[in-house]
């Protein structure tokens, strides 16, 4: 590992992860508290839907962490690496929990679809703002297509 003494501006990279980070944290607070309503505590979906929502909570902290270490100042080529695997990893999770949000909304007692709609709207914003920063992440030069090999 070695340091440069020149920066590269991540500041814009992070503010995205961070939006991004947030809201993954809305999402799974709203529907960690639907276990816990009796009235969906058995909601088809759900429980599938934190098997996907764990990973890409992991990927999104990770890939803060990555631009962190990038925005003081420390680089190394695996640092990138693990940001773009960990930014792609957790767009392809937000698929399927988008679409067990689906599933949760159609299976629903109707008194709860407009607060699963409010998810699926948080969900949404997530993942629009994790897609920016790849985006971003690819005009600043870098490839992000081929470096989806993570383990986890």
């Amino acid at each position: 590992m070695y340091y440069f003494p020149y920066r590269q501006e991540w500041s814009s990279v992070l503010e995205l992860l961070n939006q991004s980070l947030f809201g993954e944290g809305m999402v799974c607070s709203m529907t960690t508290q639907l276990f816990y309503i009796p009235a969906t505590a058995g909601l088809e979906g759900n429980p599938e839907l934190h098997r996907h929502l764990i990973p890409a909570s992991y990927h999104r902290v990770t890939a803060v962490g990555s631009v962190y270490r990038l925005q003081n100042g420390e680089f190394d080529e695996s640092i990138i690496q693990t940001l773009i695997s960990c930014v792609n990893k957790g767009l392809q999770e937000d698929q399927e929990v988008m679409r067990w949000l689906q599933v949760m909304r159609d299976n629903a007692p109707e008194e709860f679809e407009s607060f699963i709609e409010n998810i699926i709207n948080w969900q949404q914003r997530t993942e629009q703002t994790l897609s920016a920063a790849k985006q971003l992440i690819e005009q600043m030069g870098y490839d992000t297509e081929n470096q989806n090999d993570i383990y986890y």
